[in-house]
Order: structure tokens, then sequence, then C-alpha cells
């Protein structure tokens, strides 16, 4: 069984739950960028949570099934067909021998995640399917013609049919964070801006992190920093005194202060702001 790939959209990649424990080597957890919506994925299939599956970046991936397969599309909503034939997100899907899955752009959100019963089955590279576009390790990201293994179907079946969820928010995102580890390095000002202001997601922005657009946090401190380890959620803030907030592949390491860290709960909704959105922290 596979999956034939013939067309990607902006950017899709193999995920699963990354390779955590690894920072000490200096690779990184990578993995799936909106894991909540990744596990559905999968537990609507009758997957392990962890099965490898597809990250579709802003819609545009186009396949072909080789032979009768289940799948859920989750995450951000998009327009969903099979063999021309209009699907829902969210829902178990049966997918004919032949038949072609095609997922638009979504009206909200930016990352789908595609999951067939049986995972993704490509070669692992340090115990992880996942792509990691900062360190080059895993799967190259999908480009037309790859073909892409489906492995043998787990023994316990779909439980539901449809799994009702929030969808991703439209307008203003809130992130909480937590001040540190180098909030002292910020003037008083800086710190109230952070929590009382709204920052634009910039088209400069990637799974390695999002470059936000907003009021400047002034540093107190002038002299370098060394590098330090750094975590998904990281608010980094280099000389524009504009913040970075670190995703799924970001550094291990960096050396320009951290001001807070968003919460691992909020990662989630962060993972979907797409470039324009707005994005508000909360202390």
């Amino acid at each position: 069984m596979s999956l034939e790939v013939l067309a990607t959209g902006p950017l899709s990649t193999i995920q699963d739950l990354g390779r955590p424990g690894l920072a000490g080597i200096g690779v990184g957890s990578s993995g799936a960028a909106d894991g909540g919506a990744f596990r559905l994925a999968n537990r609507l299939v009758g997957n392990d949570e962890g099965a490898a599956a597809v990250e579709v970046t802003f819609g545009g991936l186009v396949v072909r099934a080789t032979r009768d397969l289940t799948a859920a599309v989750t995450g951000a909503p998009c327009p969903i067909t099979v063999d021309g034939r209009a699907a829902a997100v969210n829902c178990v899907l049966r997918i004919p021998a032949g038949a072609v899955v095609r997922l638009g752009v979504p009206d909200r959100g930016l990352r789908s995640y595609l999951a067939v019963r049986g995972g993704i089955a490509v070669e692992p590279v340090l115990g992880s399917r996942a792509t990691d576009v900062l360190a080059g390790l895993g799967p190259d990201p999908l480009a037309p013609g790859a073909v892409l293994p489906v492995g043998p179907p787990p023994a316990r079946f779909p439980q539901v049919d449809l799994a009702p969820v929030p969808a991703c928010a439209a307008d203003e995102i809130t992130l909480r964070v937590v001040f540190g580890p180098r909030h002292d390095w910020f003037t008083d000002d800086a710190l109230t801006a952070l929590v009382s202001s709204s920052y634009e997601v910039t088209a400069d922005s990637n799974r390695i992190g999002m470059r936000l657009s907003g009021p400047a946090l002034e540093r107190c401190r002038t002299e370098e920093l060394p590098s330090e380890g750094m975590v998904a959620g990281a608010l980094q803030v280099p000389p524009s005194a504009r913040p970075t907030l670190f995703l799924a592949d970001h550094p291990v390491t960096g050396g320009y202060p951290v001001i807070a860290v968003v919460v691992a709960a909020d990662l989630d909704k962060a993972a979907q702001a797409r470039p324009g959105q707005r994005v508000r922290f909360r202390c």
C-alpha cells in the first residue's frame, strides 16, 4: 500500500512525535507542530498516536491511493475532495484504490494533518520519521512523484466517525507566557509591552519559528549573552528588539536573551497562527 504524491502546496512534510531527549548531542525534538491535531488524526484511524503522518502547510497537497485506505484530516480546516467528491475534516475517510485526495487552502489556521491507517512507513532517522527542516534530519520535504509506503494496519479499528473539535482561531490568538529566564535583561516597559500589546505574525515564519512585528522590547543590559539551551515556545529577542517565537524545529541553543516562554499547552495554537494574524501574550 502507498500514497503517490502529485502536488505538495507550499510545504508538506512527514512528521511524528519527534526526537525528544537528544538536545545534548545537538539534535532538536522536531515532530508535528500542532501535536494535538496530529494525535487526533491518528486516533481517528486507529493508529498509535505517534504513527507518522503528513503535515500540510497552507493546503495544496494532492495524493493518489494505490490501494483502499482509511484516512483522516485534522488541524487547519481545509476543503477536501476524494475523487472530486467533497469530504470533511476531523472524520474517518474511506479512500478507494486509485482515488485522488486533494487538500485545499484552509480558511483559518495554517497546518493540516493527513493520517492514513497504518501510518507512513518511511525509514526512521535517530528513532523518528519526522522531517526537521533546520537540521536536515529525516525524510526530505515531499515533492511531486514521491511514493509514501503505508504500514500494516493496526489491530484495533477506528472507534468514532467524527471528532467535534473547536475550530482554529480566525482573529487574534492569545498565548500564555511565563517570564524568564532572561527577563531581567529587559526594561520594565518592555515587560509591560509584551503582555499588553499585540504582535503581528510576519511572512518570515516557518517550522523553526515565527518572527513577530510590534512594539520594541528594549534591553537594559547590552553585554553579549553566551549561548544557552532553547525550547519550543521560547520568545527570543534579537537586536531588532522584536521577538521571535520558536516552534517545532527550533535550534537547540541560542545567543539572544529569552524574555519569556509560551506554556506548552498553548504551543498548538501558536503553530496554527498564519502570517498577518495577530498574537497577544498573557502572563
